[in-house]
């Protein structure tokens, strides 16, 4: 991932069939949906791609299905670590670095456990470093099963490995955010991306290299805008504008997620299943499909003001 230009990666929603099998067709389109909305590169095998719903195979085949479809035009980068003893996870970064990934991520949550150290957190990584020799890899503070932050300190001395060049932020608290950036700033093959909207404009200027968030699996094209022009004094106002789009609708983006995301891309006219393997995400109703409505008018209205075009794909 290049850091001197900012970039949006969207985390990858994984299409379902209504039996609940992979729409690998629909994998495709959606892939080449993020391609054109303008994407610099993809997070596959997240969070918001059922990761945990899917089987060792399946997230293979997923991987490995997307960084072809992808036909090298961007970047690619998966997750790698499920848990279990450092070496059984070590096996798996492997595994998912051959299908063509340009980085293997690591979950924070699943290489120590909640109660652990910091110290055995970072003995773990280490160890998982070692075990896995000149596969580059990322780290993502993944809410799930539990959120485990790395400290500006911590990723300071990650990076200078040479071995950690991408890290997904979810710490929203921007006075850590810019820590982070201000400790890994001498490298130049490293990127923080920041999955935290109520701040993307601050994070963006403060030197992140982009942003990575489910605010994307909606409106790619206008996360793509705001990458582009968050710095364009001309544009102050719609870039103002922008971000108060995200902070007003945060709350109606992460209800019932995914299936809100997936019935959004429906609306705009692509073919999707709204089916998700997640439990407890709560009841996708007429009062849910109602709020998106009214949300896609918001968005309407602002993406014909700031001339930005819709990718269906």
């Amino acid at each position: 991932m290049n850091r001197t230009e900012k970039g949006f990666i969207p985390v990858m929603l994984t299409p379902f069939k209504d039996s609940g099998d992979i729409d690998f067709d629909g994998l495709k389109r959606l892939t080449e949906l993020y391609i054109e909305a303008g994407a610099a590169g993809l997070f596959a095998n997240c969070l918001s791609s059922e990761m945990f719903e899917l089987s060792e195979d399946e997230r293979l085949e997923l991987v490995d299905f997307v960084v072809k479809s992808t036909q090298g035009s961007i970047p690619v980068v998966a997750t790698g670590t499920f848990g279990g003893a450092i070496e059984k996870q070590a096996d798996f970064v492997k595994k998912i670095y051959d299908t063509g990934v340009e980085a293997v991520i690591g979950i924070t949550s699943l290489l120590a456990e909640e109660q652990d150290s910091d110290e055995i957190f970072d003995a773990n990584v280490h160890k998982l470093l070692d075990l896995t020799d000149g596969v580059p890899m990322g780290f993502y503070e993944c809410p799930v099963p539990y959120k485990r932050l790395i400290s500006p300190a911590q990723l300071e001395a990650l990076v200078k490995t040479g071995r950690v060049t991408y890290h997904k932020d979810t710490c929203l608290d921007i006075d850590q955010v810019r820590a982070k950036i201000k400790a890994t700033e001498n490298s130049n093959n490293f990127g923080l991306y920041d999955a935290y909207m109520v701040h993307a404009v601050e994070s963006l200027k403060a030197g992140s290299a982009g942003l990575s968030c489910i605010q994307g699996n909606f409106y790619p094209e206008l996360l793509v805008w705001l990458c582009n022009n968050y710095a364009n004094e001309s544009l102050a106002g719609e870039v103002a504008q922008a971000q108060q789009f995200f902070i007003d609708n945060m709350d109606v983006m992460h209800d019932v997620y995914p299936t809100i995301a997936k019935y959004s891309l429906q609306r705009r006219g692509f073919d999707m299943s709204t089916f998700t393997r997640r439990q407890g995400i709560g009841t996708f109703n007429q009062e849910i499909k109602n709020r998106i409505a009214a949300l896609d008018e918001k968005y309407d209205l602002l993406k014909d003001q700031l001339e930005i075009k819709h990718s269906i794909a």
